[in-house]
């Protein structure tokens, strides 16, 4: 499959979001090719020149994973936290 927007990707609306308000449209061939099989939870090795989106073509599946699955209560750090409520 050949990747051609985001919204191809079927991420959460919220991440599309964020990506059109940066001005953001298509993915670049790193994220096109990376970007799948990370949703799909496979490892995924990728190599590309500087400044092609390699970051966000690790964030976004990562991103996508943790609004998919939320964590269901607060972990023991957060619980210690001066600002935690009891």
């Amino acid at each position: 499959m050949t990747v051609t927007t985001f919204s191809e990707l079927e991420l959460d609306e919220s991440l599309l979001d964020a990506l059109q308000d940066k001005g953001f449209t298509r993915p670049t061939a790193i994220q096109a090719a990376a970007i799948p099989p990370a949703l799909d939870g496979r490892d995924v090795l990728g190599s590309a020149p500087t400044g092609t989106g390699k970051t966000a073509a690790y964030l976004l599946p990562a991103l996508q994973h943790l609004l998919d699955f939320p964590r269901k209560k607060i972990g023991a750090a957060a619980h210690s936290h001066p600002d935690a409520n009891p």
